[in-house]
């Protein structure tokens, strides 16, 4: 998949598809395959556009929903997909500011989309005053075919990301299981941390969140891959994901595994961590005694749930 930075000077026709795909939900993967099945019968390449930051990000920073997925984790999943052009559009307030009809007078001119797709409730422009009439439209004057796409369903409702986020703040991981298509995981590299898990007899993996906001926070059973050469494999433990009250009181989030029967030097690679079963919500502990014997217990019950012997 070829990665480009805003909008460039395409010399190819493509046929395209714009979202946030935070997640790349059953709801985004519909929309990717009818793109691909799209380009393949018309002899266009399969696109995709996105935006950095997220649109929510940029106005309301404060209050901006946490993210399912890095921007990397999001082109993984993107190219898995069959995407062949993935767009980063740099969201600010040149880019927010312009009118419906300018931003797809660009995209047919600068991207040569000749074939767009977006989900019923697509809206763009300054001020979000562009809807799917208006798309269809102004589609005429520059020679875009439009195509819509209704919701799609799991689990008995509507999949979204908001629906993704809900379920995971509540600790249901088998219904965001359901929703995305995929158990829900984190990637990251492995920084050196304080080492305090090493002095109680657990050593941990530190997972940079590099400024992420969590989309759960708990104790959960994990399963870890290492994307290293020479460690590939899987391997299970327990992570904590939050602030951590038992041990800080900055109030930063971190992301901390226990791996089972592995003692590899992981500092510097890059892991994802899937969420298997969440355990129990973060607490703190009256002193380093008892927060040893309950990570002893979390460790017991995470062996338990994935069948594996004490």
């Amino acid at each position: 998949m070829r990665l480009f930075r805003d909008l460039p000077q395409n010399t190819s026709d493509i046929a395209l598809t714009i979202g946030n795909f935070d997640g790349v939900h059953r709801g985004h993967r519909a929309l990717l395959a009818e793109t691909s099945h799209a380009a393949r019968l018309r002899g266009l390449i399969p696109a995709a556009m996105t935006f950095e930051p997220h649109p929510r990000e940029f106005f309301d920073p404060a209050n901006a929903p946490a993210r399912l997925s890095s921007l990397r984790e999001k082109a993984e999943r993107l190219n898995a997909a069959g995407i062949e052009h993935l767009y980063i559009c740099r969201f600010n307030a040149k880019f927010s500011s312009q009118p419906p009809e300018s931003f797809l007078h660009l995209i047919a001119q600068r991207l040569r989309c000749r074939w767009l797709l977006v989900g019923d409730d697509f809206r763009f422009g300054a001020k979000r005053a562009g809807d799917v009439t208006l798309l269809r439209n102004a589609a005429r004057r520059d020679g875009i075919e439009i195509a819509t796409l209704g919701d799609v369903m799991a689990a008995g409702m509507r999949v979204s990301s908001t629906a993704v986020r809900d379920a995971l703040a509540a600790g249901d991981l088998t219904l965001a299981e359901a929703l995305l298509g995929h158990p829900y995981s984190v990637s990251g590299r492995v920084v050196h941390g304080r080492k305090l898990g090493r002095e109680l007899g657990f050593p941990t993996a530190n997972v940079s969140l590099s400024r992420r906001k969590p989309a759960l926070s708990g104790i959960f059973a994990i399963k870890c891959e290492v994307h290293a050469r020479g460690l590939e494999g899987v391997a299970r433990g327990v992570a904590s994901l939050g602030t951590n009250p038992a041990v800080r009181s900055d109030g930063k989030p971190g992301l901390e595994a226990f791996l089972f029967d592995f003692s590899a030097d992981l500092y510097g690679k890059r892991v994802s961590i899937e969420f298997c079963k969440k355990l129990r919500d973060e607490a703190h502990f009256d002193s380093l005694d008892a927060l040893t014997a309950q990570i002893q217990r979390d460790c017991d019950a995470a062996r338990a749930f994935f069948g594996m012997r004490n």
